[in-house]
This record gives C-alpha cells, sequence and structure tokens, in this order.
C-alpha cells in the first residue's frame, strides 16, 4: 500500500522546511533532499502510530484520501500562490 501527498519545501533561515498539507506534517534539515527524507520518516511514523492507536482511517477519511487500486490518494492541488494583504494591525514587529 502507497500514499500519495503534496509537499511543499521552503527555506527558514538556513533551514529547509517541508510540509504537507494533507496531514499537516513538517520537517526540517540542512538540505532539501534532507528535508523530504525527514518528512517522509515523519509521515510514516505519524500513520503507524494512528494505525496502532486505531485512529488511521479517521485520520485519512478527514484529510480527504480514498483507496485507489494500492494507492491512497489524497487531494488534488490546483495550484500554489503567494497572496499579499494589507493588514491594518497596529502591532506587527518590523522584521
Amino acid at each position: 500500500m502507497e500514499i500519495q501527498f503534496t509537499t511543499q519545501v521552503f527555506k527558514e533561515g538556513k533551514a529547509f522546511v517541508a510540509h504537507t498539507s494533507e496531514l499537516d506534517i513538517s520537517s526540517c534539515g540542512d538540505t532539501e533532499h534532507q528535508t523530504l527524507d525527514n518528512l517522509s520518516e515523519a509521515v510514516t511514523l505519524f500513520l503507524e502510530e494512528a494505525d496502532k492507536l486505531g485512529t488511521l482511517n479517521q485520520i485519512l477519511e478527514e484529510a480527504g484520501y480514498f483507496k485507489h487500486g494500492d494507492t491512497l490518494e489524497g487531494p488534488e492541488f490546483i495550484g500554489t500562490q503567494r497572496i499579499s494583504l494589507a493588514l491594518p494591525l497596529l502591532h506587527v514587529k518590523e522584521a
């Protein structure tokens, strides 16, 4: 059985961070490759633990997954955009 998930990788300071929206799991590393390996391990451990606790099916269903042959497929992402909004906040610190 395989599971598919979408991953976004971004830089946070000197570290790389990978996040999967479907499962809301993140991991980090010193390189993009290491970060993706770490994320795969984190997803595996999360799903194994959920299976042990008997909550795996509920988690996958709530995340929008469905079984297609030997693969668990999640929702299909259409696109990713960066959107800018002016915020009328008075207490935002300067970076």
